[in-house]
């Protein structure tokens, strides 16, 4: 164990936007205590680990790197192990890591600085409480941001869905105060964020105390100087009511893309997962959606290998595939986790049926976003700049619909510039900037 407080650390983030959301937060915790970010390739006297606890796979990670942390030349950080990991297993990650010093989950991190000091004092520093009261308050003011940024407004989830973990680590549904969030969008764009993404493991089930819904929220943010886009990640089909499906044909910040989660194509399956829709009711929902914006690029969620799935069913979720046409998706083998009912269900699927079925799905969906990129081709759209490329003079930005574009230019990142979309691959375009025509 550690005996004196660290003054530099790195916050290695797994898993979701949340999670990123969630470990830019934390850094920002810990420089307002006065603590530095260690440069790239520098070990750090502190090393959070903001975990993930979806698939099996993502948790076994954490134990891997915290034995290389422990193993590694000269004396071992202090480790602390944040998020859904660390709520879920708690002391049980001390006793199989001794190297661990801290532990602290998604809804008590604002407390890290005091765990910290715990732990530098050689104390148990241990925090996974659940508290109503928000963390939110707790938090320190945003700082400089890229062009692109996150901002949780949601947290939790109350749908209980059979094979999920995240109400049993994030808590029940929890929504922030709207004025919070506006404040937190404004202190973003002042950062200098030209894109705002709103977070929530249901985001669309935000209300506010008056009942507004994300719509209103939304047409908030539209108002707001400076910023340029709004985007909203992950929804649930049933929380897409129609003022928030208004809201994309309506308000001219909000991107005409929409990550949708459906997880399978079979009405037998999405029952036993408690996904509370059928797959008729998600096509009537998608048909609605394209009907208020035509353009609108979908993507979605899938979980092959799900207990009890036959191929008759995986045929239902390839036919809903082609139904929808995705322009990016998601998928998964299914991944049983402790505590939850599906883990406990009959007929569970071999990992070689599952490998099969995922890899004729992965087939489907990876079709569909390369033909949906290749339709692109010859369009002109603005990109918003939002990184170096790999070769000099390149940069890469994002399209109105996600889609990653390189392209060279001397415009500066954060900038929006129109451009002329060339080529198309599976995972990205190449672009060419529009020069504007003097007045």
């Amino acid at each position: 164990m550690n005996a004196q407080i660290p003054r530099t650390f790195q916050v290695k983030s797994f898993g979701c936007q949340m999670n990123v959301y969630d470990g830019e937060r934390m850094a920002e915790l810990l420089e307002a205590e006065g603590l530095d970010a260690a440069a790239d390739g520098v070990d750090a006297d502190l090393v959070v680990l903001n975990t993930c606890h979806i698939r099996e796979k993502a948790a076994e990670k954490v134990y891997s790197d915290i034995g290389r942390l422990v193993r590694r030349d000269g004396p071992p950080p202090m480790i602390a192990v944040a998020g859904c990991v660390a709520q879920a297993e708690g002391a049980e990650i001390v006793r199989r890591a001794p190297g661990v010093d801290i532990v602290v989950g998604p809804q008590a991190y604002h407390n890290l600085p005091e765990l910290v000091r715990k732990a530098a004092r050689g104390e148990g520093a241990l925090d996974t409480d659940m508290p109503l009261l928000s963390k939110f308050g707790a938090l320190p003011a945003r700082r400089r941001q890229g062009p692109s940024a996150f901002l949780t407004v949601q947290e939790g989830c109350d749908k209980f869905c059979t094979y999920c973990v995240v109400p049993y680590t994030r808590g029940a549904e929890v929504s922030r105060p709207f004025a919070a969030i506006v404040d937190e969008a404004k202190a973003l764009i002042d950062a200098g964020a030209k894109e705002i993404t709103l977070l929530g493991q249901n985001v669309n089930a935000w209300r506010d105390a008056e009942g507004r819904g994300l719509d209103i929220l939304i047409r908030a943010l539209d108002a707001l100087p400076g910023l340029a886009r709004i985007r909203y990640t992950t929804s649930h089909p049933m929380d897409m009511d129609e003022s928030l499906i208004r809201a994309h044909a309506e308000v001219g910040k909000l991107m005409p893309y929409l990550h949708l989660p459906v997880q399978s194509g079979s009405d037998r399956v999405l029952k036993a997962m408690n996904r509370s829709h059928d797959a008729a009711t998600y096509l009537r929902i998608l048909g609605r959606v394209r009907a208020a914006r035509p353009d609108i690029a979908i993507s979605g969620d899938f979980i092959v290998g799900f207990p009890g799935e036959t191929e008759e069913d995986f045929e239902a979720t390839l036919q809903l595939v082609e139904a929808v046409n995705y322009a990016q998706a998601f998928s998964f083998k299914y991944s049983p986790r402790p505590g939850t009912p599906a883990a406990e269900m009959e007929d569970q699927i071999s990992a070689e049926l599952m490998d099969e079925r995922l890899q004729r799905l992965q087939a489907l969906l990876n079709a569909q976003q390369l033909a949906f990129n290749q339709a692109s081709v010859g369009r002109r759209t603005e990109i918003l700049l939002e990184r170096p490329g790999r070769k000099p003079g390149q940069k890469v930005g994002k399209t109105p619909w996600l889609q990653s574009v390189h392209l060279e230019t001397e415009a500066a990142i954060g900038e929006i510039v129109e451009v002329e979309l060339l080529s198309a691959g599976p995972n990205s375009l190449a672009g060419a900037e529009l020069v504007k025509e003097a007045a």
